[in-house]
């Protein structure tokens, strides 16, 4: 993302996770994790939409973990439909959470299946783990590719208005059932062209709130 950015590799379930970490200006309030889109389909850690996560959460104060799925960049091992890139997110969050600060998971697309079944893991292992989890950020989450339940009350969920990968009504659909909120960015697309500075105030700004 910049030239103080990070890149180095951690034990994942397949072998090597490459990740790149950005740090904030001051001490670290806490760490986000943040997941990429398909990795069939082009998807990396450097997704400009992941980019701007990243870029969000250190200007919130939060050390930004990105990190290549299986089979993408230098990461090992291969593809594997879902399951396997959340025991790597997983792997991820296991490596950089610090027990004593709160942990955000986010995630783009099917970043965002993968962030959402590894937040319910998390939440399930509780107290034993000692896992915090301040909060699940979900950007176009691909709800009408992959299955992906009820999330907490308080996740920020962002979508665009004319996603064609994702059809807005398909998360309306997913959203109605546990009326979970959904902010909407009037003429945006999957890839947010154009309006990523919007997408990162949006961000920010919910933490202020």
């Amino acid at each position: 993302m910049n030239a103080q950015t990070q890149r180095l590799s951690v034990a994942g379930p397949s072998g090597a996770i490459e990740c790149a970490v950005d740090a904030p200006a001051g001490a670290p309030r806490g760490v986000a994790v943040l997941c990429h889109p398909h990795p069939q389909h082009g998807g990396t850690m450097d997704n400009k939409v992941v980019q701007t996560l990243a870029r969000a959460f250190t200007q919130l104060g939060y050390t930004a973990v990105r990190f290549n799925f299986r089979g993408v960049g230098k990461s090992a091992g291969a593809w594997s439909k879902g399951v396997g890139e959340i025991d790597d997110a997983l792997a991820v969050v296991g490596h950089f959470r610090v027990p004593a600060q709160p942990l955000v998971l986010g995630g783009f697309s099917f970043g965002g299946y993968v962030a959402g079944h590894a937040a319910v893991r998390l939440s399930a292992a509780g107290a034993a783990e000692a896992v915090a989890i301040e909060r699940l950020v979900l950007i176009a989450p691909a709800v009408s590719r992959f299955d992906l339940g009820p999330v907490p009350p308080d996740t920020l969920v962002i979508h665009g208005e004319v996603d064609d990968v994702v059809p807005l009504a398909a998360v309306f659909d997913w959203a109605r059932p546990t009326a979970l909120p959904v902010t909407v960015i009037p003429g945006a697309g999957h890839f947010f062209h154009g309006q990523l500075a919007l997408l990162k105030s949006l961000v920010v700004g919910a933490w202020h709130r």
